[in-house]
């Protein structure tokens, strides 16, 4: 049975701006870095993998979820590193949440269960 999504791999343009940016959301560098083809980084059992791809165009939209314990102190961190998140906000489904996207358009998704909150 599958329990979880292990990585997410997303085409980038510039790999050195979006390995700075996905440093800045708290993910550390395993592999690769900002001249690589690829690049590899991790955030708690979260892996994101980006393949450098200069001629990349967005033309889907498509979103990844991370779990999170507390959104709005992650949002928080997230601001003060200069990046500009959308406001975090309750959903009926049970989930408080945000979104930001990175430098090449791809919808990333944080969010806290609301019951864990009780």
């Amino acid at each position: 049975m599958i329990q979880l999504i292990s990585a997410a791999t997303f085409a980038v343009r510039d790999m050195a701006r979006s390995v700075e940016f996905y440093q800045k959301l708290g993910f550390e560098l395993l592999y690769g870095g900002g001249s690589a083809t690829f690049s590899s980084l991790k955030a708690g059992e979260a892996f994101v993998n980006l393949s450098a791809n200069p001629g990349y165009q967005h033309r889907w939209w498509g979103q990844v979820v991370f779990r999170v314990v507390d959104v709005d102190g992650l949002h928080r961190a997230f601001t003060a590193t200069g990046l500009k998140p959308e406001s975090p906000r309750d959903a009926a489904w049970g989930e408080r949440f945000f979104h930001i996207y990175d430098p090449d358009g791809h919808e990333l998704s944080f969010a806290e269960l609301l019951q864990a909150r009780a």
